[in-house]
């Protein structure tokens, strides 16, 4: 029986199996199917809520720009509702930033850092990281908590060099530096921005600040170089006599022209 069966065509040897395996071949293939429907399913839905979410952060940022102040008095609140109602989505995940940047422009920086905090702590992926990272070390910079900002500066400087926004921590370690009296440390930021970043507003920036501060404490203006001194002549030559052979002697004087004529 199984040997007949081999010698049929491929398609026959399937209905030959699927004939035989009628009920689990068919609980198997409404599974697939089930499968494959709940996945399309929640890939629409994620498309239909992510469009959705980033309509209404669109919205709200178009209400600021429209009406200033007013408006942003409650584009944190409404940020965050959507924020929730969508989490794990790009929509939510800049609307987590979106509210912590309003929060932080009303001067909240207690609730500013909350979100910053969040958004690295949730969306540790994001594109936008350094933009939390800035975040959390400006709230407790804006706080006067120079400690704590230096650390946060520092870690986004040390740990994560490849993010847009490090010129700008440079700079704000580089006015903490200075405000502390820590000329040197400051003086090597701003000579770094002043350099890398040659056409930025930070780069001008530090330029003006670094003239300002060597100014202020010339011990930090770079001496120049000096030149080398030049070997001095001895004061005498000792004169090695050579004995030239009386062969080569001879030969030379003569080649040599008379001086004197002969009477």
């Amino acid at each position: 029986m199984d040997s007949k069966a081999d010698e049929l065509p491929l398609s026959d040897r399937f209905w030959t199996w699927f004939e035989a395996n009628k009920k689990p071949a068919l609980i198997g293939l409404v599974i697939v199917i089930l499968g494959v429907l709940a996945a399309v399913i929640i890939g629409w839905q994620r498309s239909e809520n992510e469009t959705t979410a980033s309509e209404a952060v669109a919205n709200i940022t178009a209400d600021q720009a429209a009406f200033g102040a007013a408006a942003s008095t409650n584009a944190a609140a409404e940020y965050l509702k959507i924020a929730n109602e969508h989490p794990k989505t790009p929509a939510g995940a800049r609307a987590v930033l979106l509210a912590a940047g309003s929060l932080f422009d009303q001067g909240k920086y207690d609730q500013a850092i909350v979100q910053f905090e969040r958004f690295a702590r949730d969306y540790p992926e994001n594109p936008l990281m350094g933009q939390a990272l800035l975040g959390i070390a400006a709230c407790w910079d804006a706080q006067g908590k120079t400690n704590e900002a230096v650390t946060a500066y520092k870690n986004l400087v040390d740990h994560h060099p490849g993010e847009s926004v490090i010129p700008q921590a440079k700079f704000a370690l580089a006015r903490i530096y200075e405000d502390q009296g820590k000329v040197e440390q400051a003086r090597v930021y701003y000579e770094e921005l002043n350099r890398t970043e040659p056409y930025s507003s930070v780069g001008s920036e530090a330029g003006m600040r670094l003239e300002e501060l060597l100014a202020k404490n010339p011990s930090l203006v770079p001496k120049p170089a000096s030149p080398p001194m030049p070997n001095p002549m001895p004061a005498t030559t000792n004169l090695i006599p050579v004995t030239v052979p009386n062969s080569v002697s001879n030969s030379a004087s003569n080649t040599l022209p008379n001086a004197v004529p002969k009477p």
